[in-house]
């Protein structure tokens, strides 16, 4: 994502057929909210995923993500992926209930001072029941449980649509915009032309021969 471009006509611009088009806001945490109290006790942990658990990784990113169009790691291959759960500064976390896993979070503390909430997100059956808010005040007290001094992430208008509000009830704050235009993973073959329904799949006219 580029931002050498930081002003947008005013009015609509075109999207090419193939492509997408979302709004992207960032939030930011610079210091860590005090404890929500009153949470239900739920029979959830923690378990701490490293390269040799890539099979889960996919399945739960897939799992997770195909409905909020997640590509990301779809695009790129195991052994990247493997590199990426291996490295020291990258806690990646599988929520599970029991035997099940439910839920994932990945925290990148390559900047100095600094944590990305990569991807934190749940399973359709999960969501409603308090799990979400578990699973944030967990990745809360890993990020801040380092030296630093900016905890944030990204969401967008792909996501879930209570997101937002959601991560601002949890302390972050809003502080940029951005508009993300990409190819459609639907049409390059990563998810399923059934995902996502809720974003509109437009396919490129058929070229005359």
């Amino acid at each position: 994502m580029h931002d050498n471009n930081p002003e947008l006509p005013k009015g609509y611009s075109p999207v090419p057929a193939g492509k997408v088009a979302n709004v992207v806001t960032f939030l930011e945490m610079r210091q860590r909210p005090a404890e929500t109290a009153g949470l239900p006790e739920l029979p959830l942990t923690l378990a701490r995923l490293g390269p040799h658990n890539l099979d889960i990784y996919r399945r739960l990113f897939r799992d997770i993500g195909e409905d909020w169009l997640w590509v990301s790691m779809l695009e790129i291959g195991d052994d990247e992926v493997r590199g990426i759960l291996a490295h020291p500064s990258v806690e990646t976390y599988a929520l599970r209930d029991g035997g099940s896993d439910i839920g994932l979070v990945e925290l990148d503390f390559r900047v100095p001072g600094e944590c990305e909430l990569v991807y934190f997100g749940l399973v359709k059956d999960a969501i409603g029941k308090g799990t979400g808010r578990f699973l944030m005040n967990q990745a809360i007290a890993k990020a801040f449980a380092q030296p630093i001094e900016r905890f944030w992430l990204h969401t967008c208008t792909f996501d879930h649509p209570s997101a937002a509000g959601f991560y601002q009830r949890s302390g972050f704050k809003p502080y940029k915009l951005m508009v993300e235009v990409h190819d459609d993973p639907r049409l390059m073959g990563l998810l399923p032309k059934t995902a996502a329904p809720h974003i509109p799949l437009l396919e490129p006219a058929a070229s005359a021969e």
